[in-house]
């Protein structure tokens, strides 16, 4: 009766994984052509991230233009104590269309713990 049991709980992670696979075909199928925007985003961040030696918190705005794709991204540029106190930057970056990076620049440098009157 164990063996049966065991058999079952074993069948049980397979089929995950093959939904997961399923997934990922699909998702791989896409890689081919352009990438995902979610795709973009993690590639984005990573090259800033290798680019700048900067660690990329969050990107703020994320669209796709006719030149490929534009973000602004939250990078960590100072890190203090408090944590509050810790400098902050936007960071506006410019991909291709299939999600290369072709350029950056610093928009704005701000403390974490402050709010930003000036944008809306």
């Amino acid at each position: 009766m164990s063996n049966t049991k065991n058999t079952s709980d074993s069948q049980s992670p397979r089929n995950s994984p093959n939904k997961q696979d399923k997934s990922d075909q699909v998702e791989g199928g896409a890689a081919d052509s352009r990438p995902s925007p979610v795709q973009v985003l993690r590639d984005a961040r990573g090259q800033l991230e290798e680019l700048t030696g900067m660690a990329a918190e969050s990107v703020s705005s994320f669209e796709q233009t006719e030149d490929g794709w534009s973000l602004e991204v939250e990078v960590l540029e100072l890190a203090r104590v408090p944590d509050t106190m810790s400098l902050m930057a936007s960071y506006q970056v410019e991909l291709d269309p299939d999600g290369q990076l072709t350029g950056y620049r610093r928009l704005r440098r701000y403390e974490r713990g402050r709010a930003d009157s000036g944008r809306r």
